[in-house]
């Protein structure tokens, strides 16, 4: 499958070198903002980025687990790497999806097993979270760990 057709399939691809680099960027990008309301409207408009996600894939056999929202995942192998396609019925959380995608697809199996979900707690979103929006989003990020195997 070429990186084309893994775009157009709702596939993520990387756009930083690696998973840390898109942490890093992603800190410097929240960090532009003075308070959470903007973060959370910046995060929003991740998630509007995200490729189209396919409806065939909005059910069960893809829906992440802990999650307040309906979360759903598909991943796909393709040259050695892991590309993720996600998608929540929330904005917040289409947004959260957005930003871990950023971080773990197109990545090694190695390198996602490597990128511990701790960046959430050290970017503050966890925190700045409800409780049930925090632990959905270490949902999302546990189980894209877990698709690395």
């Amino acid at each position: 499958m070429s990186a084309a057709v893994t775009a157009e399939a709702g596939f993520v691809q990387p756009r930083d070198e690696t998973a840390a680099a898109a942490i890093e960027e992603i800190g410097a990008e929240l960090a532009m903002f003075d308070d959470w309301m903007d973060r959370y409207q910046y995060i929003i408009e991740l998630g509007r980025s995200l490729p189209e996600f396919p409806s065939e894939w909005r059910n069960d056999a893809h829906r992440v687990p802990g999650c307040q929202s309906q979360v759903w995942l598909e991943a796909r192998e393709e040259g050695g790497r892991i590309f993720f396609a996600g998608a929540s019925d929330a904005a917040i959380v289409s947004g959260l999806v957005a930003l871990l995608m950023r971080v773990y697809s197109g990545r090694s199996r190695e390198e996602i097993r490597a990128t511990s979900p701790v960046f959430l707690h050290e970017l503050g979103l966890v925190k700045a979270l409800s409780t049930n929006r925090g632990n959905g989003v270490e949902a999302m990020a546990r189980a894209m760990i877990a698709r690395a195997g």
